[in-house]
């Protein structure tokens, strides 16, 4: 970790492990040839999660922050798998909805940014001011503006079946479910160990 990234809470394991479940239920086995994508992969761990689980996988992790990047290659080097995660700056998707890209990916997992303007005096004071704004929020008007954005690129990118992942605020659920609309099936949120809803999960309409 350096300052460039958001520290990995416990809570951001419930996405791995759903991405686990989803992938069994699916029928792939450990080595699948999955098309996974972490979005604002951060210091990579949700990414490399992956590749150590899914040794054949095809990963990327996208984040809008450069010295991020730097981190999550770093960690990638260190963890002995500099070649199984491909990183690349893009805001969200944008750069993986290109047309060598769109609805081939498996899976997008995202821990974004969450934290609207209303709600910063409920950030723990070690996050607010020792790690990046940009990682958590703060700047967004409404906390699940970025979920807004990421939904519709989702279903861009996602194979027919395919899922999107996302770990959520304490106070979002209801907020982020009626976002997922058309397109989408099978939506199903699951609680955190204090069971807080934590993880949304939905598949693309076959």
């Amino acid at each position: 970790m350096t300052p460039d990234v958001l520290i990995p809470r416990p809570e951001t394991e419930h996405l791995v492990e759903c991405a686990l479940v989803l992938a069994r239920r699916q029928g792939h086995a450990k080595d699948a040839r999955l098309r996974i994508v972490d979005v604002g992969t951060g210091s990579g761990c949700i990414a490399l999660a992956l590749a150590s689980e899914f040794p054949r996988a095809i990963l990327f992790g996208v984040d809008i922050s450069r010295p991020a990047l730097v981190v999550a290659s770093r960690n990638a080097v260190r963890l002995g798998m500099p070649e199984r995660v491909k990183f690349l700056e893009s805001d969200l998707l944008v750069r993986l909805l290109e047309p060598d890209f769109a609805g081939t990916f498996d899976f997008v997992l995202a821990n974004p940014p969450y934290v609207g303007k209303h709600d910063i005096d409920k950030v723990q004071r070690e996050v607010r001011d020792f790690e990046p704004r940009l990682a958590w929020g703060g700047d967004l008007e409404q906390g699940e503006e970025v979920y807004a954005r990421l939904f519709p690129q989702a279903l861009q990118a996602l194979k027919p079946g395919g899922h999107v992942i996302v770990e959520i605020g304490y106070n979002m659920r209801d907020r982020v479910l009626s976002l997922l609309d058309e397109g989408w099936e099978e939506v199903l949120v699951t609680p955190d160990l204090a069971g807080i809803p934590r993880v949304v999960s939905a598949r693309k309409t076959c």
